[in-house]
């Protein structure tokens, strides 16, 4: 069913942080870090992942992505929803399905064999593909899936995350230069405001984690493990 109702954009990222704490998304450790992909500390982590467990929440989340790329980007703007491999399929098919659209999804490389593809499912040249993924950071990993989109012919000038990290300030101007548009449900800033007011961790570990958004990278060079 396509989403008719448009809730306000503070609010779909007020309840969007809301459940994540709820299902305990958020993970928060200032005593020992997470250690990070790049091999960087970091006090927080969140795994949007958990979202496909949870019908209610996952339910009211994708009705907030669709309606939020259709006020934003257009109700007609898109021909193809595409996944990123791997965490954002399941999130593109439920989004394609709302908005009565075909699905395809990108891996991160070619599969080395058969067709050596990239895509999955039909997309051709020409049509208009949202990107769907379940978070970004620095808006990296998006601009090579919308390479491999744009290889096919076919167009790519909005991605759709349910999570950006906002603390990084070349994103989206990265994303932009790029032709990219970004658009995202809630950000550590607004998980970090709905912490606060439902008190889910203890001041001092509020207080560290919005030093830590405030200069990541100052942060992260003064936890680095020697």
């Amino acid at each position: 069913m396509i989403p008719t109702s448009f809730p306000d954009k503070s609010e779909i990222a007020r309840l969007t942080a809301k459940m994540l704490l709820e299902i305990k998304a958020v993970h928060f450790n200032t005593k020992e870090p997470f250690t990070l992909a790049s091999g960087l500390p970091s006090p927080t982590y969140i795994d949007c992942r958990k979202l496909i467990s949870h019908p209610r929440i996952r339910s009211t989340l994708m009705d907030f992505m669709a309606s939020s790329v259709m006020r934003d980007a257009g109700f007609e703007a898109f021909d193809n929803i595409a996944g990123g491999e791997t965490a954002g399929i399941p999130f593109a098919a439920l989004v394609a399905e709302r908005l009565a659209l075909p699905m395809s999804y990108v891996r991160k490389k070619p599969k080395g064999y058969g067709r050596n593809a990239r895509i999955e499912g039909d997309m051709t040249a020409g049509q208009r593909v949202l990107l769907v993924e379940d978070m970004t950071t620095d808006g990296g990993s998006k601009l090579s899936f919308v390479d491999a989109i744009r290889d096919t012919g076919a167009q790519c000038a909005h991605t759709a995350v349910i999570f950006f990290y906002d603390i990084f300030p070349d994103t989206e101007k990265n994303l932009a230069d790029h032709g990219v548009t970004l658009h995202y449900l809630c950000t550590w800033w607004d998980v970090l405001a709905e912490a606060r007011a439902s008190r889910a961790f203890d001041d001092e570990t509020l207080t560290e984690i919005e030093a830590f958004l405030n200069a990541p990278r100052e942060w992260q060079d003064a936890h680095q493990k020697k």
